[in-house]
């Protein structure tokens, strides 16, 4: 079977999506015509002020908050995470200085949490089972009198596990504590409103779901103290001071209005081809493993081990073959080191080198998916005679 177009097939959607052409011609007019700063009291910084004010008035009202004042606008989901836990950190520090977090978030999270246990707070790491379920005995046994902040992800981006984000926060809020969750990846795959999840904090980022590189969102609760991390004007009530990126922060609610509509239509069709590919993968390829129930991990995510073989070998075939894909992360790229994301779930060194995880999305195709099980076969099998550890 030959490569389906001129395009290369790309395969790595959790990494970042293409911009949807609908959410570009709406961005366009605030690079060119509409130039104000929305800080300026002339008629191109009301202007501005208005597009933004209304895209918040859309984020709210799509993720079911009660308020367009609980929108915070952001420079992405790292950013968000940061100001989530440095800033209820700081803002709560006269009530405790115990966070709980999980061994499988985003470094943003993780990398953050270390940040404060260097200024002094305590930090409890939950694990996981075999399968990436945050152990919840744990969870629960691990809050204390003087916790003050719970961060868990919703949905993992290596492997694409979705966490019951409702069931952890009743075991948080029976202790009256604030629950933050990483969205980033859950956003336009799952269900994600506020109030039904009972969350008070949640991270988005609007380049996953085919919206623009650069703008985030925090959503925070009414009513919860948050210290911002950077000081400087009065943007976002002083919460994230800086000039708002207006071209962003209309593109991210464009994003967010496509995604709501074309919600469980993309859903499904995205699905069929993620087992399509696992199937195809079962049957042409031995020596697999999937790492994470695939039915209970995101509509678009497939991790997949082909053992004795390393992850990125594969990834430079198939690049060479013109498919996209990658190990994990695209913020841990580069790293010799094994995922810690499959660490914390006991995988096998050898079968987590060889992890490679395939993020499918709304332009992928059932061509697309088939080229890739026929050429996936042959690289393996190479890679595998070249391995000290295979044996046939």
């Amino acid at each position: 079977m030959k490569k389906t177009d001129k395009h290369r097939i790309y395969l790595d959607n959790n990494a970042t999506t293409f911009v949807d052409p609908k959410v570009l011609k709406e961005m366009l007019p605030y690079f060119k015509e509409c130039c104000g700063n929305a800080s300026s009291i002339h008629g191109f910084g009301r202007k501005a002020r208005m597009v933004v004010e209304d895209a918040r008035e859309t984020v709210y009202k799509l993720i079911g908050a009660d308020s367009s004042d609980e929108i915070i606008f952001t420079s992405g989901g790292t950013e968000s995470d940061n100001l989530a836990i440095q800033g209820i950190c700081k803002g709560l520090k006269k009530n405790g200085n115990h966070i709980i977090t999980s061994a499988i978030e985003h470094k943003a999270v993780l990398n953050t949490a270390k940040l404060m246990e260097s200024e002094g707070f305590r930090v409890t790491i939950v694990p996981v089972d075999k399968n990436g379920f945050i152990d919840l005995d744990f969870l629960s046994n691990a809050i204390k009198d003087d916790t003050i902040l719970v961060s868990i992800m919703y949905a993992n981006n290596e492997t694409g596990i979705i966490q019951d984000i409702k069931k952890i926060s009743e075991i948080v809020k029976k202790r009256n504590i604030v629950f933050h969750t990483d969205g980033v990846q859950a956003l336009g795959k799952l269900s994600l409103k506020v109030n039904e999840l009972g969350v008070d904090l949640v991270s988005l980022s609007a380049h996953k779901i085919y919206g623009p590189k650069g703008i985030g969102i925090l959503y925070l609760r009414k009513g919860i103290p948050i210290v911002p991390m950077v000081k400087g004007g009065h943007q976002e009530k002083a919460r994230r001071p800086g000039t708002e990126n207006v071209p962003g922060i209309v593109g991210f609610a464009s994003a967010m209005k496509l995604a709501d509509s074309g919600f469980d239509e993309n859903n499904e069709k995205i699905k069929s081809l993620k087992h399509r590919l696992y199937k195809g993968l079962v049957a042409n390829v031995g020596d697999i493993q999937v790492n994470g129930p695939i039915d209970k991990t995101l509509s678009n995510t497939l991790n997949i081990s082909f053992k004795f073989v390393e992850g990125e070998s594969i990834l430079l075939n198939l690049d060479m073959k013109g498919v996209a894909c990658s190990t994990g992360s695209a913020c841990t790229s580069g790293s010799l080191e094994p995922s810690h994301v499959l660490s914390a779930m006991k995988v096998d060194p050898v079968s987590a080198q060889g992890a490679v995880r395939f993020s499918l999305g709304k332009y992928t195709t059932k061509e697309e998916i088939d080229y890739t099980v026929s050429i996936l076969p042959e690289i393996i099998k190479k890679l595998r005679k070249m391995s000290p550890l295979y044996e046939a």
